[in-house]
């Protein structure tokens, strides 16, 4: 029997996937290490081809999500976790996450995670957060650590799929799907996994058109799972607000290219939340009241560009 299939999809990063596999090797637990090649071109098949103890696999640069996708379809382990080829396991992490959920019957085991600037070496660890509604802390109510950080049991998420659709932002959608299911949760006191910060964070910053995409995908996210909230009953003002302020920065930020679809999200945040005041300078609500959210952010566009 395989206690944890551990799933690391990677296209191109030869040069951190042997540390990313061997943080993965755990003594006193039978892991499956699945590492799926979506296409690299920088001889990582070769290299796999070669390694023994890991199940390699072979896709045609399809994405993380359909990589991710075929590994689940063969994962045998009695829990599943998610891993970037660029970062690593941290020690013990993987049997002790798996001795919380037999001791607790946990569906996820939860973690903070530190983080490794690539530069610097230096680590910064970022502690688990409690609170006592999981779906609201997903939703941004307090901070919410990283998925990779978490171990899942594989019968709560064998149908939870990373939907391409919502590539972007895949993972954000993945754990509030999961966070629906009411699991029962169980929490890891140590970092469960070292996220390597690059410089300038450059793998997750985007520009122009992609920016907005992101943008908009993250908040069509939140509208499909508060839907899903409200269809069973379970969208409570709390979540509600702990949603809104999350998108409120993205929704900003989304205005300054489409100000007018930006406006009709605003419009359903108060239709969510009838007493939501925007956290803005009181100049800015004030414009918000008199001109409209649209119009205050194309002036307040214009006004930036004739300031630089």
């Amino acid at each position: 029997m395989i206690d944890v299939s551990i799933i690391i999809p990677t296209y191109n990063r030869l040069w951190s996937l042997p540390k990313a596999i061997e943080s993965c090797r755990t003594a006193g637990c039978i892991v499956e290490i699945i590492v799926v090649d979506d296409g690299s071109t920088d001889g990582t098949w070769n290299w796999l081809e070669q390694q023994s103890g890991i199940v390699p696999i072979r896709t045609e640069n399809w994405g993380k999500d359909w990589a991710v996708q075929t590994a689940m379809a063969v994962a045998q382990g009695e829990y599943v976790r998610f891993l970037d080829s660029d970062d690593w396991l941290t020690p013990d992490a993987n049997i002790e996450q798996l001795e919380l959920a037999r001791q607790t019957g946990a569906d996820i085991v939860l973690a903070g995670y530190e983080d490794c600037d690539e530069t610097t070496d230096v680590r910064y660890v970022h502690a688990w957060v409690d609170c006592d509604d999981f779906i609201a802390q997903q939703l941004g109510e307090v901070w919410s650590s990283h998925y990779s950080a978490f171990l899942f049991r594989r019968g709560l998420i064998r149908d939870i799929p990373h939907r391409q659709d919502f590539a972007l932002r895949d993972d954000r959608l993945f754990i509030l799907e999961a966070a629906i299911r009411h699991p029962r949760l169980a929490v890891y006191r140590k970092p469960g996994f070292v996220h390597r910060r690059h410089g300038g964070e450059r793998l997750q910053r985007t520009t122009g058109f992609r920016r907005d995409f992101a943008n908009w995908t993250f908040i069509a996210i939140f509208r499909k799972v508060l839907d899903m909230l409200e269809a069973r009953g379970e969208l409570t003002l709390r979540r509600k607000r702990a949603a809104i302020s999350t998108m409120w920065a993205v929704v900003r930020a989304f205005a300054k290219a489409y100000p007018d679809e930006a406006a009709e999200i605003v419009d359903w945040f108060y239709r969510l939340d009838p007493d939501f005041r925007p956290p803005v300078r009181p100049a800015v609500s004030l414009a918000y009241k008199h001109l409209g959210f649209a119009r205050t952010e194309r002036l307040l566009r214009l006004r930036a560009v004739l300031l630089c």
